[in-house]
């Protein structure tokens, strides 16, 4: 099927992407985040080698499970771990040697290459919500998701200018076969934007199916050798490891796409109450993970995933913006640069059910926690609500807006001859004012970040506007970049490729809801 596709993706020859690309509309995104600003670190070089050396303990001697996976028990096997049903335990110090073979930095490329991403070093690229089965707006409240509203968030993304990443589950569409709703999704990503995009990792042959998409987007060459997919592999924490993730990460790894090797941590019931001992888990995880990924195809890229929060002993539900989840994040980040991998944490991370102050306070204490703690890969950066049970329309919108200011902040602080502005100290001197002055008239346009949601007007004014609130200015906002949205050009054939792949696929096997 897929070898028919690309037959197929062939046949349009160069000229009508030429045409397509000439006569398509340029939307403004910003490049990746480049930080300039030092990263914030709240362990000591003791405190890392405690961590350390418990992690190495914890895989020697308690050991990780990967279950209903026998050929990853005799890689584990031939690779020098023992082996106790489906217990790994993993002899000091092999689980980091083999991590040492996965890069500590690699491009994501997008179908418009200049959208092509770097995850690592001092990078953050910024990601969608993932996974929510509901969504939420102001005129049709909550409501499970449907493949119309998958659609939408992907326009969003795509006019979003500081979110580099169109992301992969942004809601989970439930009124599509749980075993076709994969192909609808790639398909979106693939021809709604032209940013990077994750793949589906609910079936290793949904994987696969992934990866033939790309084949026929990029083509199977340019996939072959380059990674044109991430995509997010869950750890059963704590300390297992399923067969439905390994699964997808042999797929991908394999054909040298990115995973992202993530714990899922909820303080107090999936790993232990303290820092220390959460982080101690964490890395075991990771190492185990990583180590894994590197069994199968040596190189093959990943990061080091940590998504983490605490618990409300009192209901049980997972609590957001904490001091102990911040703490985490900090010390998981310094863990991933010692392993010298990329890094994905925080997000737009809240507790609350409607996008008021609470979900502005957490999302607000979680997104500058993941600038400051290194993050290389942050998903969920926008959209988030209700602990993640929720993809929030109006919450994308003013979580994408707040990303520029992670942006200006990440800039750090000029020191060239312009910033310094002692022509205008000289200019204006004691008693003067700046606004009409030669070094404000120059630089008023740039010098400051400002949101294209929030309101800043005086009180008369706001009210004789209808007194909107910032969901209501976030809907408003929305309804605008929706409106402006324009596909981003592609040539037609790989565009009926695509399609016509998703149609053999679906037609190929029955709907299945389970």
């Amino acid at each position: 099927m897929a070898e028919a596709a690309a037959r197929k993706r062939g046949k349009g020859g160069g000229g009508a992407a030429r045409r397509a690309e000439r006569t398509s509309t340029v939307i403004d995104t910003a490049r990746f985040i480049e930080r300039n600003i030092p990263n914030f670190e709240v362990l000591n070089e003791e405190a890392l080698q405690i961590i350390e050396e418990n992690a190495e303990t914890v895989l020697e001697e308690i050991g990780v499970n990967f279950v209903n996976n026998p050929a990853a028990l005799e890689r584990w096997r031939a690779a020098g771990a023992t082996i106790e049903g489906e217990r790994v335990r993993i002899p000091r110090g092999l689980a980091r040697k083999l991590a040492s073979t996965a890069p500590s930095q690699f491009t994501q490329h997008a179908r418009n290459p200049e959208r092509n991403v770097e995850i690592g070093g001092k990078n953050l690229v910024l990601a969608p919500v993932y996974g929510p089965p509901f969504v939420r707006d102001i005129d049709g409240g909550r409501r499970y998701a449907t493949i119309a509203d998958f659609r939408k968030f992907v326009k969003l993304g795509q006019q979003s200018k500081w979110l580099h990443h169109s992301g992969g589950t942004v809601c989970e569409p439930t009124d599509v076969a749980v075993n076709k709703r994969h192909l609808d999704m790639m398909l979106a990503h693939m021809t709604l934007s032209d940013k990077p995009f994750m793949g589906s990792v609910t079936e290793p042959s949904r994987a696969a199916d992934s990866v033939e998409m790309c084949e026929i987007l990029f083509g199977k060459q340019f996939v072959s050798e380059n990674t044109v997919m991430t995509s997010l592999i869950n750890i059963n924490s704590p300390l297992t490891f399923d067969d439905t993730m390994m699964g997808a990460l042999e797929v991908y790894a394999a054909a040298n796409q990115a995973c992202i090797i993530s714990p899922f941590i909820v303080g107090g019931a999936m790993a232990p109450v303290s820092i220390a001992g959460t982080l101690t888990q964490v890395l075991a995880e990771v190492l185990a993970g990583v180590a894994y990924s590197q069994l199968v195809r040596p190189g093959a890229p990943v990061i080091f995933g940590a998504f983490v929060t605490s618990i409300d002993m009192n209901s049980g539900a997972p609590t957001f913006g904490t001091p102990e989840a911040s703490h985490i994040t900090y010390g998981a980040g310094q863990l991933a640069r010692r392993l010298g991998l990329p890094f994905r944490s925080a997000g737009s991370f809240c507790g609350s059910k409607l996008p008021d102050a609470q979900a502005a306070y957490e999302t607000a204490n979680s997104l500058n926690m993941g600038l400051l703690a290194g993050v290389n890969f942050m998903l969920h950066s926008c959209g988030w609500l209700e602990g993640g049970l929720v993809a929030s329309f109006e919450k994308f919108v003013m979580d994408a807006d707040q990303l520029g200011a992670l942006h200006g902040l990440a800039k750090g602080v000029a020191m060239d001859e312009n910033a310094q502005a002692m022509d205008a100290l000289r200019e204006v001197g004691p008693g003067g004012h700046y606004l009409g002055c030669a070094h404000t008239q120059a630089n008023f346009k740039s010098a400051f970040w400002r949101s294209e949601v929030l309101d800043y007007k005086p009180f008369e004014t706001w009210s004789e506007e209808g007194g909107r609130d910032t969901a209501t200015l976030a809907q408003a906002r929305m309804e605008k970049l929706l409106s402006s949205y324009v596909e981003p050009a592609m040539d037609p054939a790989v565009r009926e490729a695509l399609h016509d792949y998703v149609a053999e696929k679906k037609a190929s096997m029955p709907d299945s809801f389970t």
